[in-house]
This record gives C-alpha cells, structure tokens and sequence, in this order.
C-alpha cells in the first residue's frame, strides 16, 4: 500500500446475521456509509433478507444503534446486484457464517469487485486467518487479515487484529488507527492460531469451570455465584454469559479447539458436555430461545438441575464465611484463602485460577506477543475487572508459581507439564512501567508508537503500571485540580461515584477561581466512569466506611454488563436503583430542610459559575451523567461526550425535580430555538424529557433530547476523551474567549403552557396512568419550566427560573409522599407509586 493518508469513506459488510448486522449498525454510529450484504431473497424484494434484519436492529437490547434513525443510513445490498459497489469501499469485512468452505467461496466471487486499495477482513471468531488467504489471488493477499469484533459489536471493546503471512504492515498500521478512533475499539495483535488470544483463554477458562464445577459437585447457579462479580467478573459469570453467547456457538468454539488443537495438554476438557448436547438437540440454545441453562418462568429465574433432569428455581449462594473472607480482605489475600479454604466452594476458586494461570503461562509465546496484550484482550472482551497474569501479579508472582508446581507435582493439575523457565526467572512483575514481559524476546515490551496511541493520554491501565495523573494544582478530599504540563487545568472529583455534595460543589468554586487567575482553559474529566451520579445530600450524616476494605483499582466499565439491565426498565425504576446505590440523602430523611436548601443555592451558583466563568469549561463526559451531573454538563460552554454517555436529569423518579439548573436551562433553549417567538412547542418535548426522568442511552440520543446541544462534540473511543477535550478548551481559549452574556430576556410560556400540561396531566390521572403523587410532581416541574403564573411571552431572566426551582423542589421535599419514595428507595431499591 502507499502512503497517502488513510481515509475510510465507505465499507461493505458482506453478512446480514447478527454480528454482521451489528458491526454494519456501528459503522453507522460512526457515521460511515455502510452496506450490508446478504444472499438474494426469492420474493418480490432481492433485499428482504437485509431489510428483515436491519428492522431487527431496532427492536435489539441491548440496541446495536446509537438511535433507532442511524438504520436508515444502512443500505440494503445483495450479491447479484450490487457487486460493483464494493469497488467504492476502503473496507469490506466478512461476517458470514463460521464455515471455511462457505467464506472461501465468498471470497471468489467478491474478489475481482474489489478496488485498488480495499482491505478486506474477516470477523471469524477463530478459523485460520492464513487458510482463509488462500481463497484469495495472491495479488490481494496483502491487503487481506482477521477484524475479530466481540459481541455486540457497539459495546464490547475489543477487536482482534490478525495478520496473515502476506498482510502489509502500513495496511495493518492504517486499520488499527482506523478502528480505534473511528470506532473506538480496543485493539490487540494475535497470532493466526486457533480462536486467537481471547476465546482461546475465554473458552478454556468456561470449560475449566465447567469440569471444576462438575467435579466438586456444584450446580450451575452456585457456579455462577461463585464466578460472578465476587471474583471480579462479570454478573453473567458463566453458565449466564454461555446463555447470552449462544449455546450453539459455544459448542462450535469447544468443537473448533478439539479438532484443531489435537496436542493441547489440557485436550481432555475440549469436549461437549452431555448436557450442553442435550439442550442444543432440544433447541434451547440460551437468551435467543428463552431456554438454555436458565429459563425465565413468570417473574422467576430458574436453572436447570442436572441431577433431577428438571429446572428449579435459582437460588445459588456462596458459603457465608468464604464471601466475607474474600470480599473483606486484601487483593494480595485472595488466591492464599481460596487456596487455604477447606471448602468446596475454596477449593474450586483455587482449582480454577491455577488451570488459568497455568494455561496462560504455557500458551502466551504461542499466541500473544505479550502478557499485556493476553490480559487486556480477556479484560476487553470477556468483561474481567483484571486479566489473569494481573491476578496472578497481585496474588505474589513466586508464590503462586510455587503453589502451582506444588500441585503439579500432586498430580492435582489436569496437566503434568511444568511451567515455562520464563516464570521462574522474571521479578514479582509480570507488568511494570516500562511494558510487559515478552517471554519470546525475553524482554519487557512497551505499548504501541503508532501515532493513535499518542492521542490516549491515559491508556487502559495494568496492574503495575503507573496510575499518576498529571502535576497537582491543588487537591482536597473532594475534588483535585491539575494539568500536564500546558494551560488547561483539569478538574477531577474524588467522590463515590463521582456524586456532588457540598465538598465537590466548593472543590468546584475554588477551582474555577484558580483557572481564572492562572489557566486558560478548565476541563472536568473523571479518571474513569462515570462523570457524575448526580447529587449527595447526605453529608452531615455520612457513616464511615469500614477500615480494613482495601479499595481496589478501579475496573474499565464493562457497559453490556453495567447498565443495560436497567435500560430494560422504566426510566423511574433505573434512577430510583441509582438513588439508593449513592445512599441518597440521610439529611432529607432527617428533614433538615434549610440544610438542603442552602445546597440548592449553592449548586444553583457553581452551575451559573461554569457558564459564566471568564475561562472556557469543558465537560468531558463517559457513562452516566445523571441529575445534577447532568446539571453540570448541560452549563458547560462545550461538552465532548463518548457515544457511550448515559445522560438524564432523574430526580422526577424520585419524587422530586431538578433544581440545579436543568428546568432553567430547558427554558432558554427552548426560548433560543423557538418559532415565531413561540417557546412552548419545544418547552413541551423538554418537559416530557424531565416528567418521565429520561435517561439518553447514547450520546447521539441526548442530542435527540437535548441535554447536549449541536456543537457538543461525540467520540467513540473512551480512552480519547481527555485528548478531544483538551483541544476543544485550547480553540476556545485560543478564539479569544468571551463568557455569553447573561440572559435577561426568556419569553415564558407562562400560565397558558401550564394549563396545557395540566390538561394532559389531568387526563392520564383520570385514566389511572399517574398516582395522586405523581400528578403534582407534574405540575411543579410544568409550573418551573412554563416560567410560572405569568402571561405567555412575557421575559423573565434566568435567577427568575432558579428561583422557581428551588421552591418547587423544598416545597416536594416537604411532602410525605416524596420522603416515603426516597425511603423506600433506599430501602429495598424499587420504586413507590403513591
């Protein structure tokens, strides 16, 4: 390939299955022009098999587009006809079926379509990328490798690069950038050998549960308590997760490592369970049948009980002394008491991670370049808090090593095969600062030079690498105020969940006052999600936390796993579970009303602060922005936001409304965008927004809302954020910045746009839609947003609006029925409709 710049204007996805229309659903997210290919329909439309499936998109969850309207711009395509259209795409990702005859024939007839410089890749998830080649003319074989998304494609982070032994290195360099800023993926570089680094470690790590599990005599549920979040993992945990994958598809993977890896030393565990079979025979093939190893009956979960051939209700427990032994000790402890434990359920853990750290030593010169490349792909596409060296790193390097000889000398391992010389002659760090060990070179390799990485001034962080950010400004138990070395200072809060209480709210003032003196530019960035859940009001009586918890290092958020069970709920169950997460508001339950209220001012002053600041403030935004987080980012002078921003003002689930600036700021962009001078048509979509607590579940979305506006900027890649944020704050510093003038004239839609909420309020109450409760809170937040009891059109200015928010907000907060949802959230997480 030359070198002229890389640019992709168009790509073809030939497959119109549910990875390849997810994949062409992201590329459309990122705004690229995509076609999605399919085998021809014999009805009256040669593309009914890809309209059937981009019309799917839409009703997918977790969903595949970042809003329903991104499907349009996928067109519909079949291999009869639009052949020739491949000659205009600069990539063409494969995505059929997992059949080495199918994709070879594939490959013929598409190849004389392709143009002069295409890439064309294939998403298998494990055949051999250098097979697949051979398919091919020779002349192509350059341009040709392995693009391994992960499934759904929009959310996991990780893409597989593999190369084949004629991929040009310039044509890898320029897809790797390609996928990692315009689709924001994380890439990682594997060997062309069976289901690559991931699934290779995946997979045996599943099936050595599997047979672990089977041997100690534990069911299925109390495998998945026991493998879940308590261990660092996903709540999925294992026999769910193969649920949620597809039980078919995990049978070919175990299938696809037993024929091709026939001198494994651990071969024994690649076969297909006799229950595994069963269920696949019967068609109960996980989440897509609604039958698999769970089954949902009614609002019950059940579970398949091997032992009585039946399924029974789930009820799987961890032992009570081993769950407080492991969450309340050390993350050095944890391997030793698993380890230690006389417990069945101990004796598994420990059973489990020493295959795993076995497995991994012995395979990681065969398949990974590097230690750091095998963790991050099992963090990236599995969903793991850590990957297994860093847990192997943090449990004592020599003394696990050590245990696990111990075993192998016992005869306990399922393979008698020593581990590699490597381990015994590297230091306690399999990761350090400098890079991670290589046990081919037998040196340590640093990450990637290509020039995208540059742009990720904080990479996903390892056990063991350096975690300091920046050079302080100043730093309190609130918040820290620093840079890195220019004129934009950065502000990060250091609270639970980022929430903001009084602490923050002042950290905030104090480095807005710094930034005017000093500083260019103020950026809010958090060193990893969310942004900000919003407020916490309960500071007075806030109880201390117990000593002896060892806090750990902060997981990349694994968002299939994180949020998407609350985006199948009503918006007022999602803030209603997030309100009692933060353990919202002691003082409101203690009724201590003029604290609160004095809070509400001053949030209502910091939010007027970072609009009218004589400095740029830019929000940098990843995962959920909620409540006064919202607040916050709605009065920045610009926001950069990665797709995967979780954005709402929520306070309406819990009985109350938004008083930190929110129904201000929807009046006057209502009031800036409206028709004829008309604000209500639009106030009345912001309304809707802030009744039914709607939480964005994109960042496109909240542009539909509006809680970002047209010149709000979206990334894709998480780990760009704080880059993309920098630079919005140097343009606006540089472009002779000038705060917007104080908006003294916002024409109302006044007492008639209220009595025009009322009535629709009044209908849904009659039909029983709303409670009593919830009909007033309508009426506040309509009362607040319509600008009061005045004439339609008339100005008011924006203290007149913050005024009417606080007393809307004290006066809800009084009632009982508002301190009995908050209550009741608190105490048993659901919401109260009274």
């Amino acid at each position: 390939m030359n070198n002229a710049q890389f640019i992709v204007r168009k790509v073809a996805v030939l497959g119109a299955g549910v990875m390849g229309a997810q994949i062409a659903a992201h590329m459309v997210n990122a705004n690229i022009e995509t076609f999605l290919f399919e085998l021809p329909a014999e009805a009256d439309d040669p593309n009914a098999h890809v309209t059937k499936a981009i019309e799917k998109l839409k009703k997918h969850e977790p969903a595949p587009l970042s809003v329903k309207s991104k499907a349009a711009f996928i067109e519909a395509a079949n291999y009869d006809q639009h052949l020739e259209q491949l000659k205009t795409c600069d990539v063409v990702i494969e995505a059929i079926a997992e059949r080495m005859d199918w994709k070879q024939a594939l490959y013929e007839k598409v190849a004389p379509y392709l143009g002069e410089q295409t890439i064309f890749a294939s998403n298998t998830s494990g055949l051999s990328i250098n097979r697949l080649a051979q398919a091919f003319p020779e002349a192509l074989r350059h341009r040709f490798c392995g693009v391994h998304f992960f499934n759904p494609p929009r959310y996991m982070h990780l893409i597989e690069l593999i190369p084949c032994e004629q991929s040009d290195a310039l044509m890898l360099d320029n897809l790797e950038s390609f996928l990692v800023t315009y689709l924001g993926k994380g890439v990682i570089r594997a060997k062309d050998t069976p289901n690559f680094i991931a699934n290779r470690i995946g997979v045996f790590s599943l099936l050595a549960t599997m047979h672990h599990g089977r041997e100690s005599g534990l069911a299925f549920d109390e495998v998945d308590a026991l493998t879940g979040a308590l261990i660092g993992r996903p709540k999925s945990a294992t026999f769910r997760t193969a649920d949620v994958v597809g039980l078919d598809i995990l049978a070919h993977v175990i299938h696809t490592m037993r024929d091709t890896l026939p001198d494994d030393d651990w071969h024994s565990y690649f076969e297909t369970p006799d229950w595994l079979r069963g269920l696949i025979d019967e068609g109960a093939l996980g989440q897509k049948t609604k039958r698999g190893v769970y089954q949902k009956v009614g609002k019950e979960i059940q579970v398949l009980d091997l032992a009585e051939n039946t399924y029974r209700a789930s009820c799987g427990e961890v032992h009570d002394e081993l769950k407080q032994q492991l969450k309340y000790s050390k993350p050095v402890d944890r391997i030793a008491i698993m380890r230690n434990s006389q417990h069945a359920q101990g004796q598994f853990l420990w059973a489990i991670h020493r295959d795993l750290f076995h497995y991994c030593a012995v395979q990681l010169e065969h398949i990974a370049d590097n230690a750091r490349d095998l963790d991050l792909a099992i963090r990236w596409g599995f969903g793991w808090e850590h990957g297994p060296f860093e847990i192997w790193q943090e449990a004592g390097w020599k003394q696990v090593a050590d245990w696990i000889n111990t075993d192998i000398a016992a005869g306990k391992s399922m393979s008698n095969k020593p581990l590699p010389s490597w381990v015994q002659t590297i230091s306690e760090q399999v990761h350090t600062s400098q890079g991670s060990y290589a046990p081919v070179t037998g040196t340590i390799h640093q990450r990637s030079e290509l020039p995208v990485y540059h742009r990720q001034l904080y990479p996903d962080r390892l056990i063991g690498e350096d975690a300091t950010y920046g050079e302080t400004i100043f730093e309190t138990d609130a918040v820290r105020m620093w840079h890195t070395g220019d004129k934009i200072a950065i502000l990060s809060f250091k609270s639970k969940m980022h929430t903001i209480g009084k602490d923050v709210l002042n950290g905030i003032l104090d480095a807005l006052k710094e930034a005017e003196k000093n500083w260019q530019a103020m950026v809010i960035w958090q060193t990893e999600p969310p942004f900000s859940a919003g407020a916490n009001l309960r500071q007075a009586t806030e109880r201390p936390k117990p000593q002896h918890v060892e806090k750990r290092v902060p997981a990349p958020p694994s968002l299939f796993e994180k949020f998407f069970k609350q985006f199948k709920k009503s918006a007022q169950a999602t803030v209603l579970k997030a309100a009692r997460e933060l353990d919202m508001a002691d003082a409101l339950m203690a009724r201590k009303l003029a604290e609160v209220e004095a809070m509400i001012d001053q949030f209502q002053q910091t939010s007027q602060a970072l609009r009218y600041s004589m400095i740029p403030t830019v929000a940098a935004v990843d995962g959920l922005a909620l409540g006064g987080g919202c607040e916050f980012v709605m009065h920045c002078d610009r926001v950069v936001a990665t797709m995967e921003t979780y954005i709402g003002l929520v306070e309406a689930g819990v009985g109350l409304l938004p008083a930190g600036g929110g129904c201000k700021e929807f009046a006057l962009r209502a009031a800036q965008t409206a028709i004829e001078g008309d604000p209500f048509p639009q106030l009345k979509k912001y309304y809707q927004t802030v009744a039914m607590a709607e939480l964005a579940k994109s960042a496109e979305q909240a542009k539909e809302l509006g809680f970002l506006r047209p010149a709000d900027t979206i990334i894709m890649n998480r780990f760009e954020l704080l880059h993309a944020a920098k630079l919005q704050a140097m343009t606006l510093a540089e472009s002779g910045y000038r705060p917007p003038l104080r908006t003294r004239s916002i024409p109302v839609a006044g007492n008639t746009g209220i009595a025009t909420i009322e009535s629709m309020l009044v209908n849904m109450h009659e039909g029983g839609f709303i409670s009593d409760h919830d009909y007033l809170i309508g009426k506040k937040i309509a009362y607040v947003m319509c600008g009061g009891d005045l004439t339609p059109g008339s100005l008011a200015d924006e203290e007149w609006f913050l005024q009417l928010e606080r007393a809307a907000f004290m006066e809800l907060l009084a009632t009982e029925k508002t301190q009995a949802r908050i209550e009741h959230t608190l105490k048993t997480g659901k919401p109260l409709r009274n």
